[in-house]
């Protein structure tokens, strides 16, 4: 006789839960605000994990996760659990991707609304015994123009709900596609476009070195005089000491934050300001969503457990576990592309295409398709994105990617890499797998280099010409930045040439500005690959 699986779940949690997973069989533990050194004792008894944000899932945890084979979370984001390491031990992570849309984005409108109509100060005056009708007088929405950044399935949820009040609603999107985005009655926009027409902002961004700090003293300055900010995305996204800098000028009216870069927020300057209104990240709270991420999750640990099929993952292992082992190494060349590109990029991307030469790349096409959509997606994408999701998103989002198949090899045995358009600029990233498992790349906008696609990268073109190298060596010494290695590129002596650096750590803002400072040093960009 088999042994019944035991499923632990450690957050709060509705009952809902555990009804359905007892209903299926497994021994259900329930032991919500479990101290972490208790938690460490227990762990190894279970096969599966269910979390919602309370318990951290470290690696020293998964670590004694002996029989673990699953770890839920019971809504969007996996911040709390350490992904890569429970994917090295080989255990399916997974979330409940759309479980929250609708509450996010009808709290994303409340914030909005009393925002513009001075609510939660005008409520807290009158409990205080005053009436101050004049103090609180507001604006209304209609005719105004909202801006989205992220039009993902909250910001387009959200576009839909202002739109019923008659706003005109302006978006930005690197992928969507103006046909999907006018579907939903939303105009398309450059940042700085939407930053200058807009009288409210949302943001719905994933949290990306890309995305930290979007709004911050110089973009905040390119909007209208008098804008209103909302953030229910995630802290970090809008730089809280610029926007309190804008709160002091009047250059921003007012802002709603329900997400903070330090949560719970202490000694927070922003939370007194008389034009800022707050919430305790309560986008997902609503009874109707944590009654349906609780159902959802039971069915996808059920699923799992019981072999019947796998939704909501996170890293993707199972599917991994099918493919050929020549083809692993390619997928993670894949993903490692896909988040360059999506790093690089300037702008909207317009066009995309696979180059795949090689029997080994060419006969797993779809697969590592979805690999480049993956980590494209990953740093774009408001919610987890994995190889088997990442296709269904880009469908969504008007994302087609072509093929160029075949072609000059170049010698390489075989060869992985995506081609792309942007608004201001063409681009290719190529690479290849050198024995079993050595990643290169090898081809970056037409040079020929050899590149570990790892850790922090530095890119910059200059002036091929003597003393270009120490030059920016000395700078980075200066910011206490080491250099792990270097790649040249170029087509003709003394021309232009690009150089690509792996370094050991981030390079401060002063570092930047340094090296742009240099003579003959231009398009300098940073990217991290895990």
């Amino acid at each position: 006789m088999s042994k019944t699986q035991k499923i632990l779940i450690s957050d709060s949690l509705e009952q809902s839960l555990m009804d359905l997973l007892a209903r299926e069989g497994f021994e259900v533990d329930y032991k919500p605000g479990l101290p972490a050194d208790e938690l460490k004792k227990i762990i190894g008894a279970y096969d599966g994990l269910v979390v919602r944000s309370s318990t951290k899932v470290t690696a020293e945890l998964i670590s004694l996760s002996t029989n673990m084979k699953v770890i839920g979370r019971a809504g969007t984001g996996v911040d709390n659990i350490d992904v890569g390491a429970a994917t090295r031990r080989g255990i399916l992570v997974m979330n409940t991707p759309g479980g929250n849309t609708i509450s996010a984005a009808e709290h994303t409108v409340s914030m909005l609304l009393s925002l513009a109509r001075n609510i939660p100060q005008a409520h807290m005056s009158l409990v205080r015994g005053e009436w101050e009708r004049k103090k609180f007088i507001g604006t209304e929405v209609l005719e105004k123009t909202l801006g989205v950044i992220g039009l993902g399935k909250i910001g387009r949820e959200v576009a839909l709900r202002c739109q019923a009040f008659g706003m005109k609603v302006i978006g930005y999107d690197p992928l969507l596609s103006a046909e999907v985005a006018a579907k939903s009655n939303i105009e398309l926009c450059s940042l700085d476009e939407l930053y200058r027409r807009s009288d409210f902002i949302t943001v719905h961004t994933p949290l990306t070195t890309e995305t930290k700090a979007l709004l911050n003293d110089a973009t905040l300055a390119k909007c209208k005089r008098g804008v209103r900010l909302v953030n229910c995305a995630r802290g970090g996204i809008i730089d809280e000491l610029a926007l309190l800098r804008a709160l002091e000028s009047g250059q921003v009216a007012g802002a709603a934050l329900d997400v903070f870069e330090v949560e719970p927020p202490k000694n927070n300057a922003l939370l007194s300001h008389p034009r800022m209104i707050a919430t305790p990240h309560l986008g997902a709270s609503t009874e109707e969503a944590q009654e349906k991420v609780a159902v959802q999750i039971a069915h996808q640990i059920a699923d799992a457990l019981l072999g019947r099929g796998y939704a909501g993952l996170v890293n993707g292992a199972p599917l991994q576990l099918s493919i050929k082992e020549e083809v692993k190494p390619y997928l993670v060349l894949a993903e490692k592309i896909g988040s360059l590109v999506a790093q690089l990029t300037s702008g909207k991307v317009q066009n995309l295409s696979i180059v795949a030469s090689g029997e080994v790349v060419v006969s797993s096409i779809e697969l590592l398709k979805a690999g480049l959509l993956k980590g494209l997606l990953s740093h774009i994408y408001p919610d987890p994105v994995n190889i088997i999701s990442a296709p269904i998103l880009a469908r969504e989002l008007g994302l087609v990617l072509g093929e160029q198949r075949g072609g000059d090899g170049e010698s390489y045995t075989s060869l992985l890499g995506l081609q792309y358009q942007a608004e201001k600029e063409a681009r290719e990233v190529v690479g290849t797998v050198f024995g079993a498992s050595t990643l290169r790349l090898v081809r970056l906008d037409g040079f020929r280099l050899e590149v570990k696609p790892e850790g922090f990268l530095l890119f910059y073109s200059n002036v091929d010409r003597p003393g270009m190298l120490a030059k920016v060596g000395l700078v980075l010494a200066r910011h206490n930045v080491n250099i792990a290695g270097v790649s040249l590129g170029r087509r003709v002596a003394g021309g232009n040439a690009l150089t690509v650096m792996n370094i050991d750590s981030d390079i401060p803002k002063g570092g930047v500005e340094d090296l742009l400072a240099q003579d003959g040093i231009t398009d300098l960009r940073l990217a991290r690959l895990d």
